[in-house]
């Protein structure tokens, strides 16, 4: 019996001392290795986007071209709605189904402030509430406002549009864009030079 007892002891034991063994093991690798990897491809390969994709004027951080910012006034194209006001901090959509009457409410305010630049991503907010792009008909409807504004000739605003328009990645993952960010400090380096 004594016997038995003191095998089922070492038996313990040794389990007890191969489950620490994975477990610093596991820890080393997955909680340090992997980590500090992932870390250093980010540091080395992937800089820009570790970072956070900061947009950089004239060595000023003038925003994220991964983030949707408020624009207002005539002189700027303008993004997406949003339900957050486009705070990071607070992302999200309003939630509100299409039956709603705030929603409708909403969509009836945008198109009357929007009128000819009425397109369906500037009536409606995207689910994130910081979606950083527009549809180039979007953008396409908001140059008669942008080059008035700015006294630009329309088609030197509309070129404008088409050089910052990204098409769909490959050839066909996605939808051709125009990051607002990237496509207003393309207008204001425009109206500098003019």
């Amino acid at each position: 019996m004594l016997r038995s007892t003191t095998s089922r002891s070492a038996a313990v034991v040794r389990q007890g001392t191969a489950a620490l063994r994975v477990l610093l093991l596991l820890t080393v690798l997955l909680g340090v290795a992997y980590p500090g990897a992932v870390w250093a491809v980010g540091q080395v390969g992937l800089r820009d986007q570790a970072e956070g994709s900061l947009v950089r004027v004239d060595g000023r951080v003038v925003g994220s071209s991964l983030l949707g910012q408020r624009w207002t006034g005539a002189q700027w194209f303008h993004s997406r709605p949003s339900a957050s006001d486009h705070a990071g901090d607070t992302s999200g959509g309003s939630n509100l189904p299409a039956s709603s009457p705030d929603l409708q409410a909403d969509v009836a305010q945008r198109r009357a402030a929007l009128g000819g630049a009425a397109t369906p991503d500037l009536l409606t907010a995207s689910g994130s509430g910081l979606d950083p792009h527009i549809t180039p008909e979007a953008a396409d409807g908001q140059v008669a406002r942008v080059a008035t504004a700015r006294g630009l000739p329309s088609t030197q605003v509309a070129a404008l549009v088409r050089q910052q328009t990204q098409h769909p990645t490959l050839g066909f993952l996605g939808q051709p864009r125009v990051n607002v960010l990237q496509l207003n400090l393309a207008l204001a380096r425009v109206a500098a030079r003019g």
